[in-house]
Formats: C-alpha cells, sequence, structure tokens
C-alpha cells in the first residue's frame, strides 16, 4: 500500500464519523471544529513567538551581564589593571553561559517551546519570569483583573451609547445636528488616541481636577468604600478617550445599518400595515442590526485589551498591557508567550462566541 492509498484510507476513517456527527449536530459540531482550529492556532503562535525571539538580537542573559557590569564599572577605581579587566570579563562571560543553561536559552527555539508547551499542559504550569523570578501566572493574576475591569466597563459604554446614538442619528439622517454627530464621530475615530491620552493628562496636570495616573495608590482591602470613588475618579480620562475613540466608528455602523434596514421592501409593508413607527424602529429594524453588530464586536473585546497598552503606559495604570511592553522590552519569553495567549485566545473565542450568538438572533443562519 503507497503512503497515497493509506492517507486517503486514514482520512476516510476520520471524516466519516465527522460527517454523521455534523448531520446529527451541526451546532455543536461547529463548535466543535472552530474550538480544534483555535487549539492549532495557538500551537502555532506559540512556535512562531518562540522563533521571533529567538530571531531578536541578544537575550535577557545579555541584558542582565550589560546591567551587572555597568553598575560594577562605576562602583570600581578608575585606576583598574587591564589584568584585572580580563580576569572580570573572562567571569562574566562563564556565567553568562551558566545562566542561558539555567534558563534552558542554550537550546534551539523549539526545543524550548515544546518543553514550556509539556509544562504548561502536564504540569499546569506557565513557568517564570526570567527578570523577577516571580511566577508568571502570579504574575498575570496579578494585573489581569485591572485590564479585565477597565475594559469591560470600556465595552458596555460604548455598546450602549453607540447604539442609542446610531438609532437616534439614523431617525434624522440628513438633518444638522446628524450632520454635526457624524462630523465629530469622524474625527475622534480618525484622533490619534496616543496624542489625545498626552492632551488629557496635560489637561489633569494643569487644571488638577484629576490624577495623572488611573489607580489609586492604596489598596481595595485598606479602605473599599474609598477605593472605589478614588477608582472611578482616576479612570474617568482614560476611559473617556477609550469611549472617544471606540463610540464613533460603531455607531456609524449602527447608524448605516439602521438607514439600510430603513429603505428594505419589509419596512413599507409594515408601515403600510399601520404598525406604528416606534415598533418599525425597535421591533424589527433593530434586531436586524444586531447581526453586523455582532460579527464586527468578536474582536472588540481583544482591540481594547490590546489598545490599553498605551494607555496604561502613559497612564502608569497596573494592567497586562503594560506588564506586556515590560515583558517585551526585557526578552522574558515566557512572560510574552503567556501573554499573547491570553490576548490571541480572547479574539478566537470572541469569534466563537459571535458566531454562536449569530444563530441565536438570526433564524435563518444555519451551520448544517
Amino acid at each position: 500500500m503507497t503512503f497515497k492509498e493509506f492517507f486517503k484510507k486514514f482520512w476516510a476513517s476520520i471524516s466519516a464519523p465527522w460527517k454523521i456527527f455534523r448531520r446529527k449536530a451541526p451546532l455543536i459540531s461547529f463548535i466543535t471544529g472552530r474550538l480544534i482550529t483555535m487549539l492549532v492556532l495557538l500551537f502555532l503562535l506559540g512556535f512562531a513567538l518562540f522563533g521571533l525571539m529567538a530571531l531578536a538580537p541578544g537575550d535577557i542573559v545579555d541584558q542582565m551581564m550589560t546591567q551587572q557590569l555597568l553598575s560594577s564599572t562605576e562602583s570600581t577605581s578608575k585606576t583598574m589593571t587591564n589584568s584585572s579587566f580580563g580576569e572580570d570579563k573572562n567571569f562574566s562571560e562563564l556565567q553568562m553561559e551558566e545562566l542561558r543553561k539555567e534558563f534552558g536559552l542554550d537550546k534551539p527555539f523549539y526545543v524550548q517551546y515544546f518543553k514550556w508547551l509539556h509544562r504548561v499542559l502536564v504540569d499546569h504550569d506557565l513557568g517564570t519570569s526570567l527578570v523577577s523570578r516571580a511566577p508568571v501566572g502570579f504574575l498575570i493574576k496579578s494585573r489581569i483583573w485591572n485590564s479585565v475591569i477597565l475594559n469591560l466597563i470600556s465595552l458596555v459604554f460604548i455598546t450602549i451609547f453607540s447604539f442609542l446614538l446610531g438609532i437616534y442619528f439614523s431617525s434624522k439622517a440628513g438633518s444638522r445636528i446628524d450632520t454635526a454627530a457624524t462630523f465629530f464621530a469622524l474625527f475622534f475615530h480618525a484622533f490619534p488616541g496616543i496624542l489625545l491620552l498626552i492632551l488629557f493628562q496635560l489637561l489633569a496636570s494643569i487644571t488638577g481636577l484629576f490624577p495623572v495616573t488611573a489607580f489609586p495608590d492604596f489598596a481595595f482591602k485598606d479602605a473599599p468604600t474609598k477605593f472605589v470613588f478614588s477608582y472611578m475618579h482616576h479612570i474617568f480620562l482614560p476611559l473617556l478617550v477609550s469611549f472617544l475613540g471606540g463610540v464613533g466608528g460603531t455607531m456609524r455602523m449602527i447608524r448605516a445599518t439602521m438607514l439600510d434596514q430603513m429603505g428594505m421592501p419589509y419596512i413599507f409593508a409594515l408601515r403600510a400595515r399601520g404598525i406604528s413607527e416606534k415598533r418599525v424602529y425597535l421591533n424589527h429594524a433593530f434586531r436586524n442590526t444586531l447581526n453586523p453588530y455582532i460579527t464586527g464586536s468578536a474582536n472588540l473585546l481583544a482591540s481594547l485589551f490590546s489598545g490599553s497598552l498605551v494607555l496604561e503606559i502613559i497612564f502608569a495604570y497596573p494592567g497586562i498591557g503594560r506588564l506586556m511592553y515590560e515583558a517585551v522590552l526585557q526578552e522574558d519569553i515566557n512572560l510574552v508567550l503567556a501573554n499573547s495567549m491570553f490576548i490571541s485566545s480572547l479574539v478566537l473565542i470572541g469569534m466563537v462566541i459571535s458566531d454562536i450568538l449569530l444563530a441565536i438572533v438570526d433564524p435563518r443562519i444555519r451551520y448544517s
């Protein structure tokens, strides 16, 4: 039997039960297929990240030893002899070799990746930060909820106001207020977010009405009620920037979808039957605007997490985006990989959830 014949026979033995499963449970089979695809993509992403970090010049050991040599050079006398300098240099090279063996950086990147993968899947351990020597799971856990809370608040406000404003301005299409709203939506959508963050921070510094940082300087357990009010005061400006940058594009999408639906023949038929304009808008046209929003919002939460990187750096917010930035600068591969896998998982899970929601809100969609 040739390899081609063996492969065809093997593929037929796998695909036959899958086809039966798809006929009996189309939605469940679709979700299962997307989850399998998600795992494959995460595997390939991790492999690519290890390869890219290996291609980057230097590594974390080079940075650690450079910092050590700089600090030791400042503390040594200017009259150091050449022989002693050579001994220090040899000692540093030996130290670098020892550290690379300890961190496993002396192995090829694919060997490092499969060792990391085995540790995650078998031991349920994300590894240890090569810089702080703290567990990666602990570092992510200490920052993740800060980013989740900030981005969920932003997502809720963007969603609510986008629908309210999009539906309202679709009913005022062509009016002066609609033209003004469209202008400001395009302006803030196209305005560089990093520049807007800097301008708002300067405003806070000059006026003193808001803090220049986005997180209180005391813990939640010290004073829970005071922390909540202080937290809302600290994140107001960063949240406003995120809202202004996100609401414009979403509002225009909903407005355009509503206008498109209002020109459909079924809308004229509903009006001819004497159904009130409120019911036409909210019960019929509005429901059909959910499809493009659900499709577009699959990446919205993940994009908020990615976009909050600049926000967290400028406003000194202790979130996962800032942790990712510091890990990339220090070439902390364990921390970089864990953060990247988290963001990628959000994207892929969001896509699966959006497909499921589309099947729920639109009975025309079937995964058979």
